[in-house]
């Protein structure tokens, strides 16, 4: 798909899931989600529902994270490896290794997982393992940065 035809708001959406600022950032892609061609919607709508899957996870929704990681990661495959500016297989790889530790954790873990998210919000710094071991509930995992990459 050509990635001539993504919306230039992408950028803004990006900064904010890049800031932890996960509501916001769907916001703008809603906005631009709505308003784009039938081939670009799922690009858009992968890309928010990751956002909202750790909005939820901020707030302790295990089910409403759980869902939104998955569908969020399986929408952006078709566009891997990179697509409008973005390293959509980091991101998907991304999605899944924080459903992966969600699902592990367990329900009653959700909050260990959403403090793990939280101190892995943000660009690694250079030369930082882009993966790092988190322990949750003792057992270690292989996490990568919540960050959007190009």
């Amino acid at each position: 798909m050509p990635s001539d035809s993504v919306d230039p708001r992408l950028e803004e959406g990006v900064a904010l899931f890049n800031q932890g600022e996960y509501y916001a950032c769907h916001d703008v892609l809603e906005a631009i989600w709505m308003e784009a061609n039938t081939l670009e919607k799922p690009f858009y709508q992968g890309i928010l529902q990751i956002a909202v899957g750790l909005y939820h996870l901020g707030n302790h929704n295990w089910q409403g994270a759980s869902i939104l990681l998955g569908e969020g990661t399986n929408r952006l495959r078709p566009f891997e490896p990179t697509h409008g500016g973005v390293d959509v297989e980091r991101l998907v790889d991304c999605g899944w290794a924080w459903l992966t530790a969600l699902q592990q954790s367990g329900r009653e873990r959700v909050a260990d997982v959403a403090a793990a998210a939280l101190q892995a919000q943000g660009e690694p710094a250079a030369g930082v393992d882009p993966k790092a071991v988190v322990a949750i509930a003792g057992v270690e995992h292989h996490l990568p940065a919540l960050h959007i990459s190009a």
